[in-house]
């Protein structure tokens, strides 16, 4: 066995006994047999914060915040400068788009980020037709109504097609709440 796959398989191991995953023994054990004989003293030193689990969390949380942030200054752009508009409207529409287009390829993976792309994407969506129906068609009641049931609609399409709950549970609530909403209204 190669040195680094060592030290990977050893940092693991680590990580279990300092979390206490498995036992301290077996943990000693498998240390003892995958340093092949050798003295642990004598490898390289090793450390829990090298092991691939939480390195891997550390990876995800950054890209989960850095696209947070993205997109809350993205949004800050979006509703306070208005001489920008279509062009931000644009860009919201295309990365709402790519934000969908990857957490489908991403969920085909289940992968857990899938469900933390497809929330940003449907805010994106959401807030592309809030500043259309702001710039167009303001104080039209109708117009809003078609806009937030047809992202109601979208949710729901998409909470069937790719089985996702809380989409499905959105989009049927969403619709659930226009149409009182307008029952009430109507009376």
């Amino acid at each position: 066995m190669t040195n680094p796959r060592k030290k990977i398989i050893l940092n693991e191991i680590l990580f279990w006994k300092q979390n206490k995953l498995l036992p301290e023994h077996y943990c000693d054990f498998l240390a003892a047999l995958y340093a092949e004989g050798e003295n642990l003293e004598e490898l390289e030193p090793v450390h829990h914060k090298q092991a691939i689990l939480p390195s891997e969390k550390r990876k995800l949380l950054l890209v989960i915040a850095g696209i947070c942030i993205a997109m809350i200054t993205l949004l800050t752009f979006y509703f306070t400068i208005p001489s920008f508009m279509i062009i931000l409207t644009v860009v919201v529409g295309i990365a709402a788009v790519a934000l969908f287009l990857t957490a489908f390829r991403m969920a085909r993976k289940n992968d857990l980020l899938a469900p933390v792309f497809h929330l940003l994407a449907a805010v994106l969506l959401f807030s592309m037709s809030i500043r259309i129906y702001t710039t167009y068609f303001n104080g039209n009641n109708i117009a809003l109504f078609c806009l937030i049931a047809a992202n109601c609609g979208v949710w729901l399409w998409s909470g069937l097609k790719m089985r996702l709950l809380y989409f499905t549970v959105s989009g049927v609530l969403g619709l659930l709440a226009l149409i009182s909403y307008y029952i009430i209204n109507l009376l």
